[in-house]
């Protein structure tokens, strides 16, 4: 699930992609019914993969609240975000009993799971990728454990010493003119 390039606007309902950039504006596309329209710097931005759940420890990425749906789910349709407050409240509590239900409102967990139905509608919304990022993780975390094991300290060579013959041979003065010592004097 790659939640790069989708952003929210505020005052605008649903979310969107990026799709050009120049130097006053960005271009961006509905995914709700895909117009597109440019978005200025006065819009208040926010990037989905920059947004976070707060938890009674620490925050955790959208995304990570998305694979867990997505996993309930399996990659399908969540609840409506009409449904009420108190069914809004226990599906997340399902889901991630962990979220901080101090900080996190219902409004937010309203936008939520609209923001995981319009990503499921535009077809974002797979497990495959973290399947095949969890594979290639501890597909690098083995090797570097066994190179760790096999790699030895090395012994520091000396420094090569210089040859008697190097040392007594003196510096050659570089040849000066006549009229570079006239200047000097």
């Amino acid at each position: 699930m790659d939640l790069s390039g989708i952003i929210s606007i505020s005052g605008k309902p649903g979310i969107f992609k990026v799709v050009a950039q120049s130097k006053n504006n960005i271009i961006v596309e509905s995914l709700i019914d895909g117009k597109r329209f440019p978005a200025y710097s006065t819009d208040r931005i926010s990037a989905l993969e920059d947004i976070s759940i707060y938890t009674y420890e620490e925050d955790v990425p959208l995304k990570d609240v998305y694979i867990k749906i997505a996993e309930k789910e399996e990659c399908g349709t969540c609840i409506s975000h009409k449904e009420s407050k108190k069914k809004l409240i226990s599906y997340l509590e399902e889901v991630f009993p962990d979220y901080d239900e101090d900080r996190v409102y219902p409004s937010d967990i309203k936008k939520l799971i609209q923001w995981y139905n319009i990503l499921h509608k535009a077809d974002l919304i797979s497990l495959e990728e973290e399947k095949e990022e969890k594979e290639e993780e501890t597909k690098e975390e083995k090797p570097k454990a066994e190179k760790l094991k096999e790699d030895k300290p090395k012994e520091d060579k000396p420094k090569a010493k210089k040859t008697e013959k190097a040392k007594a041979t003196p510096k050659k003065k570089a040849k000066t003119s006549k009229a570079t010592e006239n200047k000097e004097k």
